[in-house]
């Protein structure tokens, strides 16, 4: 089975060495949107990580953009990001009120989030 984009946004973000990783796949809820016509698809991401302890919001974006800079060329048009520290989830708990498909994941410690 080739290999997804999110397959390759979890392998580039494993550097994080991620707690817990949630990636979803919104494309289909904007399908007419300009930048779906590029091929660009648009995802959420929510991860935990102990490397984004003490950084800003601006400085935990940066760092996951700088991973990920090959695929938002062509693959990524739009990103949505949840990006936290170990000690920030119980003051953030994720709370989408449109759920991902049933293959959306968040497993905490466990790297491929499967």
């Amino acid at each position: 089975m080739p290999e997804t984009v999110i397959d390759r946004m979890r392998s580039k973000l494993a550097t994080l060495e991620p707690l817990a990783i949630e990636l979803r796949d919104d494309s289909a809820s904007h399908a007419g949107h300009a930048g779906a016509a590029s091929g660009g698809g648009h995802y959420q991401l929510r991860l935990v990580s102990a490397r984004f302890a003490g950084q800003s919001k601006i400085a935990r974006h940066r760092l996951v953009y700088d991973l990920l800079s090959d695929l938002m060329q062509r693959e990524i048009h739009a990103l949505a990001m949840n990006l936290l520290a170990p000690d920030e989830v119980e003051r953030a708990p994720f709370s989408d009120p449109n759920p991902g498909p049933p293959n959306a994941d968040f497993s905490p410690n466990h790297p491929s989030g499967h």
